[in-house]
């Protein structure tokens, strides 16, 4: 894994003001004071509306208008959960923390004060699959589970923003239903009484679901500061290896992204398109990259990075 240094998100040093004609000093006085109120509203902190994504405030209301959805959720996952907890990840994965497995603890703690949200557990569990997820149960602290194959493939800035995306979905609230969903994907069929509700619920789970991930993309975008390691990340999800991993190219793979949304244009593509997406808990990866490079160049994106920027310098000045 290629040792790629965390992002520092700092604003430009100030110059001295002895070498600045006085015309300028006066413009820099103004643009201060004009600067004054950008300020005061990063003091209020990251807001997860911010940068969610239209899709995820849509298909977040339709979950809230299924009547008794997440008291069900509750009711259901709370043995459920409980044993995956147990069986699934503290009894077989390794916690990391300041004392164990230290440079993943910092760079997940980094990307969770640029966020402003607070910083789960992380376990590491041994996994041939590269994935990563988070389970939060309402009363419980959640965590995050990283595979080691995902480790082994990605660098250190794409990891980060692998932590950044997981952390989006606990600063945006995705809670109950997230865990629902990864449930959903981790064999809930076989659990008496529950394959009849999961049936019910998938596709309007899974709907939402896609709708989150591009919110959370964001988030990680937010975090690493650069399109590209957020887009690499997709890439090797897609088709990346170890001992491919310094050969593949981003630009490329837009590009790849763009001929599949041209291809999808047409009414046959349409049709295609959502019926290969229907059931995936995830959007394609295609799909993705282009979200988040589109965003990368918005307006929007510009302001809510400002915003980080100066949070990020307030709270190193505290």
């Amino acid at each position: 894994m290629a040792a790629a240094c965390a992002p520092r998100l700092l604003l430009p040093p100030a110059s001295s003001t002895s070498t600045i004609p006085r015309r300028l000093l006066r413009r820099q006085v103004i643009s201060a004071r004009a600067g004054a109120g950008a300020a005061s509203v990063a003091a209020r902190g990251l807001d997860a509306d911010d940068f969610r994504h239209p899709l995820d405030k849509q298909n977040t209301l339709l979950l809230k208008a299924i009547p008794g959805l997440n008291d069900v959720g509750k009711a259901l996952l709370g043995p459920v959960s409980e044993q995956v907890m147990v069986l699934q990840n503290i009894g077989s994965s390794v916690l990391v923390s300041e004392n164990q497995l230290s440079d993943l603890y910092q760079i997940l703690t980094e990307a969770a004060k640029l966020l402003n949200t607070d910083a789960p557990d992380l376990y590491i569990r041994q996994n041939p699959v590269p994935n990563a997820y988070t389970l939060a149960i309402s009363g419980k602290k959640p965590f995050i589970v990283v595979h080691t194959s995902l480790v082994e493939l990605l660098t250190k800035k794409e990891l980060q923003a692998v932590l950044a995306h997981e952390l989006g979905h606990l600063k945006c609230d995705h809670g109950v239903w997230l865990t629902f969903a990864n449930i959903l994907t981790m064999g809930a069929y076989s659990v008496p009484g529950f394959g009849m509700v999961a049936g019910f619920l998938e596709e309007q789970l899974y709907r939402w679901l896609r709708a989150a991930e591009l919110t959370c993309d964001r988030a990680a975008l937010l975090v690493v500061q650069d399109p590209k390691v957020v887009i690499s990340v997709l890439m090797k999800l897609a088709g990346g290896c170890p001992s491919l991993a310094d050969q593949l190219n981003v630009d490329a793979f837009l590009e790849q992204a763009r001929s599949y949304e041209k291809a999808a244009s047409n009414p046959v593509g349409w049709y295609i398109r959502n019926a290969q997406t229907r059931e995936l808990s995830h959007p394609l990866p295609v799909m993705r990259a282009r979200e988040i490079d589109e965003w990368s160049r918005s307006r929007e994106y510009k302001t809510v990075q400002h915003k980080v920027i100066q949070l990020n310098q307030q709270q190193d000045a505290s």
